[in-house]
């Protein structure tokens, strides 16, 4: 193992290059694009040969070229983020339906309007039914493995990957990273043999129309690959650990849960922080672990169920919104313990890249313990400002825009925690 100190989209290009994709294509967005910049700097020196970077005019097109370069039988990569993933949804949906074994990586930010460009899964959330695989990287160096392990998965099961990682929190963060060497990938990643492939000699057309006849046998196998997927994924984690010399990727990740009373469930790089909060928790005498979820979608409903036990109650941090229901993971959790008796929390936090401290992570755990906790919690909520919005939209019709209200009410642009 060799570390090196480097910023994690850095890392996530130099393991995307190690894995050979012949097509790139890209549109700058933040705050994936330092990664297809350095990508991009590989191709025009001739480090990563033979492959054709395409800079294209949208994200639109970017998804729209990875599903020609794809259908046509090249390794395809590409990196979105935020509105740039909202703008290439139906080419998304289009590359999942043609089971194109495309990876791209979301560098997860937070949906306008209002604009904000820091860090929730407001983006890759939006897309969860897409039929894409979705892969939540903790730390950069999960976010360079899982990488490598997506183009496998997705090629061995004709499907298009979705690996996200934290925007900025993770995209832009410089720590030690041990970037796999290119004999240890060609080791791991056979070359791409595509299962269906556009040939000149014998033209075909594919995703025209397909009518009610077998509409739903053909989503029934987008399922069944998914199905497929649940059970590669921890072989391919497997095969991975024997490679590399290290544990990274699987379904799920539990820390500290065997005894627990107390489950926390989340994604992403949050849980570092919650570890660290429930080890301070674990030594005053509280049985709290965590339940981290690396692959949402599938979404592994018997290793979920396992991993809680039987804990009392789950606590799902979720770091996105259902707006008009609230929970989005939570759903899915709550259908993995159906019939358990084990009580569930939703808590909403971070979002839009507010801080998730340890202070109230500890409040908000101590609450849950108790069963004090309401069913759906906003972390950190500023309630005066919210309800001083509301009572201007009470008073008067005309009460103008409510984010640009609720910023002149808080005053100067630092964070309010509560």
């Amino acid at each position: 193992m060799v570390l090196r100190q480097i910023e994690g989209s850095r890392g996530v290009a130099e393991a995307v290059a190690r894995c050979r994709p012949e097509v790139i294509c890209a549109y700058p967005i933040s705050p994936q694009t330092h990664i297809v910049e350095a990508l991009s700097a590989q191709v025009k020196s001739g480090a990563l040969a033979p492959c054709e970077f395409v800079t294209v005019e949208s994200e639109f097109a970017a998804m729209s070229v990875a599903i020609g370069a794809s259908a046509t039988g090249a390794r395809a990569y590409t990196a979105t983020a935020s509105q740039g993933l909202l703008y290439m949804v139906e080419a998304i949906y289009n590359a999942s339906g043609l089971g194109l074994p495309i990876v791209m990586t979301v560098a997860n930010r937070a949906i306008g309007a209002p604009i904000n460009i820091w860090n929730d899964h407001s983006d890759s959330m939006s897309q969860r039914d897409s039929g894409w695989v979705q892969l939540y990287a903790e730390t950069n160096q999960e976010a360079v493995d899982l990488h490598v392990q997506a183009f496998r998965l997705a090629e061995e099961v004709s499907l298009p990957v979705m690996v996200c990682m934290d925007g900025f929190v993770l995209t832009h963060a410089v720590e030690r990273i041990d970037v796999p060497e290119q004999e240890q990938v060609d080791a791991f990643l056979p070359a791409y043999q595509p299962r269906q492939l556009l040939d000149p000699a014998e033209p075909v057309s594919i995703g025209a129309m397909v009518g009610p006849e077998a509409f739903t046998e053909v989503r029934y196998l987008a399922h069944a690959r998914q199905m497929q997927a649940l059970e590669l994924i921890p072989r391919v984690a497997a095969d991975f650990e024997r490679v590399f010399g290290r544990s990274s990727g699987g379904l799920v990740r539990p820390y500290r849960t065997q005894d627990a009373e107390t489950v926390v469930v989340a994604l992403g790089s949050v849980l570092g922080t919650l570890k660290d909060t429930v080890d301070e928790l674990r030594d005053q005498g509280h049985r709290i672990g965590v339940l981290g979820i690396i692959s949402f979608r599938p979404f592994p409903l018997a290793d979920v169920r396992a991993a809680v036990g039987q804990a009392a109650r789950v606590v799902v941090l979720e770091r996105a919104l259902a707006v008009g229901i609230g929970g989005i993971v939570t759903s899915n959790v709550r259908m993995a313990l159906s019939g358990n008796g084990t009580r569930d929390y939703t808590v909403i936090a971070g979002l839009g890249g507010r801080a998730i401290t340890r202070a109230s992570l500890r409040e908000m755990l101590l609450a849950a313990e108790a069963d004090r906790l309401e069913p759906l919690t906003f972390l950190d909520l500023n309630r005066p400002l919210v309800e001083r919005e509301l009572a201007r939209a009470g008073e008067r019709r005309m009460s103008g825009p409510a984010a640009e209200n609720m910023l002149r009410d808080a005053g100067p642009a630092t964070p309010w925690i509560g």
